[in-house]
């Protein structure tokens, strides 16, 4: 595999101080621990922040020396940028709004220019370090920039990125005063992925809602480029958590708890301190548990396990009171001398004490408010070698869309986690090992290996696809051979679309007529006596004739049912009927009833809804719709649908522009043909062409073309060149 750039905030390894010396510890966290080993096993580099100053880290050279033979790349971050951007943005304002606390958002100017900040001292490092043919990896929410700032610095590398969190809906994304930069940051990526379907989508959305691209089956079409997004569930080290069963340190660890738990059953809780996990719900609901069911005090302990976290954040420090105090009046409620209900440990403990903690807890209590993923759920599920266990998984984790076969509930309701741990606690051992072997084969089958390999081959598969488009590039060689070929021509034939092509799309089609530069340049073509200029559009004849009908140029009105030759007269390529409007009409009006924004255009021999000005995801939404009504209604009525960029089309069947098109170049021969189009509608033209005809599409996505320009304004520069004008 080629080399494999991943950068995050953290590196895997972690410069601490302690009594004036420098010390590298393994980093803490889930990205860190569960790719340790699999960026090993490749030809890897890791880029992240070492946890301390460059200046600190230069007083010894053999630290620097470590981290590098370790291939970790340090970056170097200020203290002052540090707390506004770690502290700052990424903790008191994008982890809660991503995680659906917009109440706890906090919107600093200074912080979000600390953001910038660091995510530039990370794109510096990155091409400084970067060769041509690399594969980036950018991971989570700190560096949502970095994708862009390396594409504008890098602009043919190969860069993915994953976001480990949630990404929320377009409703609660938009309180987000910087939300455009990041979107735009993140479509730097040739991939973007994410835990789930739904927080897919949610990025789709807001994609489309708020900076207007086009969207279409999970990827979206930037400039000229194609950017995918897609969901990539992260899994564990299956072959770390399964082999905890033989492992002797494990073992022993897990007897000694046992002892001291005597012979309750245990359920276990595992977080670290956050507002996001629901802790204060999960306590609550324990004891409304315990007044239920009396039959279980004495009977059952929970263990609560609550590793400190931004200890320095205010929302995080009146989280630990409310856990402290909750704990203590639950105890000091129900316990007795000989049995405490929570068994309460606020640190982290190292991998034998939490597996042992794993294996012996018959039931896991994985309740998050909201969890991008939630790896407790996989590693408590491996470590159960026997079948016995059950699971309680909130539905707002991520891992709940894997898991189905676990108690799912809703972590506000607590009547549904009263009632779901005492199924728990009763639940029949055969029913337990049954749950927990389908998603035991389902956990090792996609591990966190199967994961990442995943991921880097959707990246390479895209990119792969990105290059393929970007070869159909009119490039200054090829321009050069076409405007040679047409010079040299003694009949040429210009085939070109209007809308899209020769002016960008406007909200309102009668906001789109030609300026006097466009119509000077098409004067100029269709007076050169060695060729024929067709102006081959979907808008109606008379649009064209008050536009273009001076000219001494032939016009293809609404998709090729109208033709008229220079210095001549209108005429449909056959006898239709337009009775039929009678029907649909009402139809396309009922779409501008629930689409504002929308409206019917009506041609003389079709129908068009128009959903420009409408909200983009509405309008989409909408367009599926109608075309299925449609679908029912002109089943037997010799119609067809046209979709055309941002517009349904009813028209008869059988007309479209590529029969226009070969109605044209049948009455003469053409030794050059070149066409120009930049939508669906204009590939019916593309597969009609000669193989030796010149094809070009406007914009960027797979085409019939042979060619393609990345906007109008290329297309008018080649005209221009044609004419023999100026660029």
């Amino acid at each position: 595999m080629q080399r494999l750039l991943i950068v995050s905030n953290r590196l895997p390894l972690t410069v601490q101080e302690r009594k004036g010396e420098l010390h590298i510890e393994p980093s803490v966290g889930g990205l860190a621990t569960g790719l340790s080993s699999w960026y090993k096993s490749c030809n890897s580099i890791w880029i992240g922040w070492a946890g301390i100053t460059q200046k600190k880290m230069k007083r010894e050279r053999g630290i620097m020396a470590r981290l590098l033979s370790e291939n970790c790349h340090p970056v170097s971050i200020s203290p002052q940028d540090v707390e506004a951007y770690y502290n700052g943005i990424c903790n008191r304002t994008i982890w809660p709004l991503f995680h659906y606390f917009p109440l706890y958002a906090e919107y600093s100017e200074g912080s979000w220019q600390a953001y910038q900040r660091v995510n530039t001292a990370f794109a510096n490092v990155v091409a400084g370090i970067a060769r041509p043919n690399d594969v980036i990896w950018v991971h989570d929410y700190h560096l949502m920039l970095l994708p862009q700032l390396l594409r504008e610095r890098l602009p043919k590398a190969t860069v993915g990125y994953f976001l480990h969190i949630p990404f929320p809906s377009f409703e609660v994304f938009r309180l987000l005063p910087w939300r455009n930069q990041i979107l735009e940051g993140l479509l730097g990526a040739d991939l973007v992925g994410f835990h789930t379907y739904d927080y897919t989508g949610h990025f789709l959305d807001s994609v489309q809602r708020l900076l207007g691209y086009d969207v279409t089956t999970a990827q979206i079409t930037v400039s000229n480029r194609i950017v995918r997004a897609d969901a990539f569930p992260m899994g564990i080290s299956h072959e770390r958590f399964a082999g905890v069963a033989e492992d002797a340190k494990t073992q022993a660890e897990r007897k000694r708890v046992r002892k001291k738990l005597g012979d309750c059953q245990v359920i276990l809780s595992v977080d670290r301190l956050d507002y996001t996990k629901g802790i204060p719900q999960r306590l609550e609901a324990f004891s409304a548990f315990l007044d239920r069911n009396p039959k279980f005090k004495g009977r059952v302990t929970l263990v609560l396990l609550v590793v400190p976290s931004r200890t320095r954040v205010e929302q995080y420090m009146r989280l630990k009171k409310q856990v402290d105090g909750l704990v203590g009046e639950i105890n000091g409620k129900h316990g007795t001398i000989g049995w405490m209900p929570i068994w309460y440990l606020y640190r982290s403990l190292s991998f034998h004490s939490l597996t042992a903690l794993y294996s012996l807890a018959d039931v896991a209590l994985v309740t998050p408010l909201r969890d991008g993923m939630n790896l407790v759920a996989k590693e408590y599920l491996t470590t159960k070698a026997d079948g016995r266990g059950v699971l309680i998984l909130s539905e707002t984790a991520g891992a709940a869309q894997e898991l189905g076969e676990a108690i799912i509930i809703n972590a506000n309701d607590q009547e549904d986690l009263i009632r779901a741990l005492k199924q728990a606690l009763e639940m029949p051992e055969q029913e337990q090992v049954g749950r927990n072997r389908i998603m035991q084969k389902r956990l090792r089958r996609y591990d966190i290996v199967r994961w990442a390999d995943e991921f880097i081959d959707k990246l390479l598969h895209a990119k792969g696809l990105q290059r393929e488009m970007a070869a159909k590039a009119l490039t200054y060689e090829m321009q050069s051979k076409l405007v040679n070929d047409f010079q040299r021509s003694d009949r040429a034939l210009l085939l070109l679309d209007y809308d899209g092509t020769l002016v960008p799309f406007s909200p309102k089609p009668e906001e789109a007529r030609p300026g006097t530069t466009l119509m000077s340049l098409i004067e100029k073509l269709a007076a050169n006596p060695r060729s024929d200029v067709v102006l081959i559009s979907g808008r109606d004849k008379d649009t064209l004739e008050r536009w273009f009908g001076h000219l001494s140029a032939a016009l293809v009105a609404e998709h090729g049912i109208w033709i008229k030759d220079k210095g001549g007269g209108w005429e449909t390529i056959e006898t239709l009927t337009s009775e039929w409007k009678e029907e649909v009409y009402p139809i396309l009006e009922s779409s501008v009833d629930r689409t504002p924004g929308s409206f019917v255009e009506e041609k003389g021999f079709s129908l068009v809804w128009h959903y420009r000005k409408a909200d983009p995801r509405l309008g989409e939404l909408r367009a599926r719709e109608l075309i299925n009504n449609l679908s029912n209604t002109i089943a037997n009525l010799n119609l067809q649908i046209l979709e055309g960029s941002k517009v349904v089309e009813v028209k008869n069947a059988g007309i479209n522009k590529g029969r226009a098109a070969l109605t044209l170049m049948s009455r003469a021969e053409w030794d050059f043909v070149l066409a120009i189009g930049d939508d669906a509608t204009d590939e019916d033209t593309f597969k009609v062409l000669p193989s030796t005809a010149w094809s070009i599409k406007v914009g960027f996505g797979a085409s019939a073309a042979r060619f393609s320009l990345s906007s109008p304004s290329e297309a008018i520069s080649l005209l221009t060149e044609l004419a023999g004008q100026n660029v």
